[in-house]
Protein backbone atom coordinates (compact mmCIF):
# COMPACT_ATOMS: atom_id res chain seq x y z
CA UNK A 1 0.00 0.00 0.00
CA UNK A 2 3.12 2.65 1.14
CA UNK A 3 5.02 2.13 -2.17
CA UNK A 4 1.37 2.40 -4.20
CA UNK A 5 0.88 5.64 -2.51
CA UNK A 6 4.64 6.81 -2.82
CA UNK A 7 4.53 5.99 -6.52
CA UNK A 8 1.08 8.56 -6.59
CA UNK A 9 2.77 11.21 -4.97
CA UNK A 10 5.86 10.59 -6.96
CA UNK A 11 3.23 11.17 -10.20
CA UNK A 12 2.41 14.62 -8.88
CA UNK A 13 5.91 15.71 -8.43
CA UNK A 14 6.54 14.73 -11.89
CA UNK A 15 3.90 16.88 -12.92
CA UNK A 16 4.12 19.91 -10.46
CA UNK A 17 7.69 21.92 -9.67
CA UNK A 18 6.03 23.35 -6.71
CA UNK A 19 6.26 20.50 -3.62
CA UNK A 20 9.62 19.98 -1.54
CA UNK A 21 8.76 17.03 0.00
CA UNK A 22 6.29 13.79 -0.38
CA UNK A 23 4.64 15.03 2.82
CA UNK A 24 3.89 18.84 1.13
CA UNK A 25 1.79 17.10 -1.21
CA UNK A 26 -0.23 15.13 0.86
CA UNK A 27 -1.74 18.45 1.53
CA UNK A 28 -2.74 19.10 -1.50
CA UNK A 29 -6.79 19.32 -2.14
CA UNK A 30 -6.54 17.37 -5.40
CA UNK A 31 -5.25 14.25 -3.57
CA UNK A 32 -7.23 14.73 -0.30
CA UNK A 33 -10.47 14.54 -3.16
CA UNK A 34 -9.24 11.49 -4.69
CA UNK A 35 -8.70 9.77 -1.79
CA UNK A 36 -12.32 10.39 -0.52
CA UNK A 37 -13.65 9.73 -3.65
CA UNK A 38 -12.27 5.83 -3.58
CA UNK A 39 -14.27 5.62 0.09
CA UNK A 40 -17.20 7.23 -1.98
CA UNK A 41 -17.23 4.73 -4.66
CA UNK A 42 -16.53 2.02 -2.35
CA UNK A 43 -20.09 3.06 -0.84
CA UNK A 44 -21.17 3.68 -3.93
CA UNK A 45 -20.59 0.49 -5.24
CA UNK A 46 -22.00 -1.12 -2.92
CA UNK A 47 -25.13 0.67 -3.08
CA UNK A 48 -24.74 2.73 0.13
CA UNK A 49 -25.72 5.50 -1.90
CA UNK A 50 -26.46 7.88 1.32
CA UNK A 51 -22.97 7.13 2.81
CA UNK A 52 -21.25 7.78 -0.67
CA UNK A 53 -23.27 10.94 -1.25
CA UNK A 54 -22.25 12.14 2.58
CA UNK A 55 -18.54 11.49 2.26
CA UNK A 56 -19.03 12.96 -1.27
CA UNK A 57 -20.12 16.31 0.77
CA UNK A 58 -17.69 16.38 3.31
CA UNK A 59 -14.94 15.91 0.61
CA UNK A 60 -16.33 18.93 -1.43
CA UNK A 61 -16.66 21.50 1.92
CA UNK A 62 -13.01 20.57 2.81
CA UNK A 63 -11.38 20.77 -0.86
CA UNK A 64 -13.42 22.78 -3.04
CA UNK A 65 -13.46 19.82 -5.66
CA UNK A 66 -16.82 17.92 -6.20
CA UNK A 67 -16.32 13.72 -7.81
CA UNK A 68 -19.58 12.31 -7.91
CA UNK A 69 -19.30 8.87 -5.88
CA UNK A 70 -20.52 7.17 -9.31
CA UNK A 71 -17.44 8.48 -11.00
CA UNK A 72 -15.02 5.84 -12.20
CA UNK A 73 -11.10 7.25 -11.57
CA UNK A 74 -7.91 5.31 -12.33
CA UNK A 75 -4.08 5.58 -10.94
CA UNK A 76 -2.32 8.57 -10.35
CA UNK A 77 -5.32 11.15 -10.98
CA UNK A 78 -3.79 15.10 -10.54
CA UNK A 79 -6.31 17.43 -9.68
CA UNK A 80 -4.10 20.49 -9.18
CA UNK A 81 -5.60 23.25 -7.31
CA UNK A 82 -9.62 23.29 -6.75
CA UNK A 83 -13.19 24.16 -8.10
CA UNK A 84 -13.69 20.72 -10.37
CA UNK A 85 -16.37 19.06 -11.47
CA UNK A 86 -16.99 15.65 -12.19
CA UNK A 87 -20.03 13.55 -12.99
CA UNK A 88 -21.46 10.59 -12.11
CA UNK A 89 -20.79 8.53 -15.53
CA UNK A 90 -17.35 10.17 -15.91
CA UNK A 91 -14.47 7.42 -16.61
CA UNK A 92 -10.96 8.89 -16.09
CA UNK A 93 -7.79 6.83 -17.15
CA UNK A 94 -4.30 6.39 -15.68
CA UNK A 95 -2.52 9.83 -15.25
CA UNK A 96 -4.69 12.34 -16.45
CA UNK A 97 -3.98 15.94 -15.42
CA UNK A 98 -6.69 18.36 -14.70
CA UNK A 99 -6.44 21.66 -13.55
CA UNK A 100 -8.35 24.23 -11.51
CA UNK A 101 -12.24 25.06 -12.66
CA UNK A 102 -12.36 21.85 -14.62
CA UNK A 103 -16.17 20.20 -15.76
CA UNK A 104 -16.26 16.82 -16.80
CA UNK A 105 -20.04 17.70 -17.26
CA UNK A 106 -23.73 15.86 -18.35
CA UNK A 107 -25.98 16.11 -21.06
CA UNK A 108 -29.36 16.53 -20.62
CA UNK A 109 -31.08 12.94 -21.47
CA UNK A 110 -33.64 13.57 -23.79
CA UNK A 111 -34.96 10.04 -23.24
CA UNK A 112 -35.14 10.36 -19.53
CA UNK A 113 -33.09 7.20 -19.20
CA UNK A 114 -29.57 8.81 -17.23
CA UNK A 115 -27.32 6.23 -18.82
CA UNK A 116 -23.90 7.47 -20.11
CA UNK A 117 -23.81 11.40 -19.75
CA UNK A 118 -20.82 12.39 -19.06
CA UNK A 119 -17.07 12.32 -20.73
CA UNK A 120 -14.40 9.59 -20.67
CA UNK A 121 -10.62 10.66 -20.35
CA UNK A 122 -8.31 8.38 -21.72
CA UNK A 123 -4.57 7.73 -19.84
CA UNK A 124 -2.64 10.50 -19.84
CA UNK A 125 -4.57 13.34 -20.90
CA UNK A 126 -4.29 16.90 -19.24
CA UNK A 127 -7.13 19.13 -19.06
CA UNK A 128 -6.31 22.98 -18.94
CA UNK A 129 -7.47 25.17 -16.65
CA UNK A 130 -11.30 26.29 -16.90
CA UNK A 131 -11.84 24.12 -19.74
CA UNK A 132 -15.34 22.73 -19.80
CA UNK A 133 -15.64 18.90 -21.09
CA UNK A 134 -19.71 18.54 -21.63
CA UNK A 135 -21.58 15.06 -22.85
CA UNK A 136 -20.71 11.39 -23.28
CA UNK A 137 -18.01 12.12 -25.42
CA UNK A 138 -14.34 10.62 -25.33
CA UNK A 139 -10.48 12.13 -25.04
CA UNK A 140 -8.16 9.79 -26.88
CA UNK A 141 -5.04 9.07 -24.91
CA UNK A 142 -2.30 11.58 -24.42
CA UNK A 143 -4.62 14.36 -26.44
CA UNK A 144 -4.45 17.54 -24.66
CA UNK A 145 -7.89 20.54 -23.70
CA UNK A 146 -5.96 24.03 -23.11
CA UNK A 147 -7.43 26.26 -21.31
CA UNK A 148 -11.36 27.68 -21.18
CA UNK A 149 -11.67 25.40 -24.16
CA UNK A 150 -14.92 23.97 -23.89
CA UNK A 151 -15.29 20.78 -25.90
CA UNK A 152 -18.08 19.13 -27.44
CA UNK A 153 -16.89 16.59 -29.64
CA UNK A 154 -14.51 13.48 -29.55
CA UNK A 155 -10.99 14.23 -29.37
CA UNK A 156 -8.79 12.48 -31.54
CA UNK A 157 -5.53 10.68 -29.87
CA UNK A 158 -2.33 12.89 -28.81
CA UNK A 159 -4.59 16.17 -30.32
CA UNK A 160 -4.77 19.45 -28.67
CA UNK A 161 -8.00 21.45 -28.63
CA UNK A 162 -8.35 25.34 -28.22
CA UNK A 163 -11.35 27.43 -28.21
CA UNK A 164 -14.62 28.22 -27.92
CA UNK A 165 -16.21 25.99 -29.30
CA UNK A 166 -12.46 24.15 -29.61
CA UNK A 167 -10.79 23.16 -32.24
CA UNK A 168 -7.60 20.78 -33.05
CA UNK A 169 -4.08 23.02 -33.43
CA UNK A 170 -3.62 20.79 -36.33
CA UNK A 171 -0.13 20.44 -35.18
CA UNK A 172 1.14 17.44 -35.94
CA UNK A 173 1.07 14.84 -32.95
CA UNK A 174 4.91 13.64 -33.18
CA UNK A 175 5.64 17.29 -33.00
CA UNK A 176 4.00 18.12 -29.51
CA UNK A 177 2.59 14.66 -27.88
CA UNK A 178 5.26 15.42 -25.36
CA UNK A 179 5.78 13.63 -21.89
CA UNK A 180 3.54 16.63 -20.33
CA UNK A 181 2.72 20.16 -21.28
CA UNK A 182 1.72 22.24 -18.73
CA UNK A 183 -2.23 23.16 -18.28
CA UNK A 184 -2.51 21.21 -21.44
CA UNK A 185 -1.78 24.53 -24.40
CA UNK A 186 1.09 24.40 -26.11
CA UNK A 187 2.63 28.06 -26.35
CA UNK A 188 5.20 27.76 -29.08
CA UNK A 189 4.76 28.92 -33.00
CA UNK A 190 3.19 25.68 -34.21
CA UNK A 191 -0.20 27.01 -32.52
CA UNK A 192 0.22 30.60 -33.80
CA UNK A 193 1.16 29.17 -37.51
CA UNK A 194 -2.13 27.54 -37.59
CA UNK A 195 -4.27 30.95 -37.45
CA UNK A 196 -1.96 33.20 -40.02
CA UNK A 197 -4.33 33.55 -42.57
CA UNK A 198 -6.40 35.17 -40.28
CA UNK A 199 -4.31 37.62 -39.32
CA UNK A 200 -3.10 38.42 -42.64
CA UNK A 201 -6.25 39.34 -43.75
CA UNK A 202 -6.99 41.28 -40.47
CA UNK A 203 -3.52 43.20 -41.26
CA UNK A 204 -4.78 43.88 -44.90
CA UNK A 205 -8.14 45.21 -43.43
CA UNK A 206 -6.49 47.10 -40.75
CA UNK A 207 -4.48 48.55 -43.76
CA UNK A 208 -7.62 49.72 -45.84
CA UNK A 209 -8.95 51.58 -42.91
CA UNK A 210 -5.73 53.50 -42.64
CA UNK A 211 -5.86 54.71 -45.91
CA UNK A 212 -9.73 55.43 -45.49
CA UNK A 213 -8.93 57.64 -42.75
CA UNK A 214 -5.99 59.59 -43.98
CA UNK A 215 -8.21 59.98 -47.38
CA UNK A 216 -10.82 61.32 -45.34
CA UNK A 217 -8.85 63.43 -43.28
CA UNK A 218 -7.35 65.01 -46.26
CA UNK A 219 -10.70 65.98 -47.65
CA UNK A 220 -11.84 67.57 -44.20
CA UNK A 221 -8.41 69.54 -44.48
CA UNK A 222 -8.88 70.79 -47.98
CA UNK A 223 -9.39 73.86 -48.91
CA UNK A 224 -13.45 74.94 -49.47
CA UNK A 225 -15.52 77.62 -51.62
CA UNK A 226 -18.19 76.92 -49.28
CA UNK A 227 -18.02 80.24 -47.60
CA UNK A 228 -17.33 82.53 -50.76
CA UNK A 229 -20.81 81.09 -51.82
CA UNK A 230 -22.71 81.92 -49.05
CA UNK A 231 -21.47 85.73 -49.36
CA UNK A 232 -22.45 85.90 -52.60
CA UNK A 233 -25.28 84.91 -51.92
CA UNK A 234 -26.23 87.24 -48.63
CA UNK A 235 -25.18 90.14 -51.01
Amino acid sequence: MFSGLSAYLDSIRARDPAPRSRWEILLYPGVCAVFFHRIAHWLFNAKLYFLARLVNHISRFLTAIDIHPGASIGKNLFIDHGFTVIGETAEIGDNVTIYQCVTLGGTNPTNGIGGKRHPTVSDDVIIGSGAQVIGPITLGTRSRVGANAVVTDDVPEGATMIGLKARSTLVPAEEWVKEFIPYGTPCEDPCEEVRSDCIEKLEGEIANLKADIEALKAALTSPSDAPAQRNGTDD
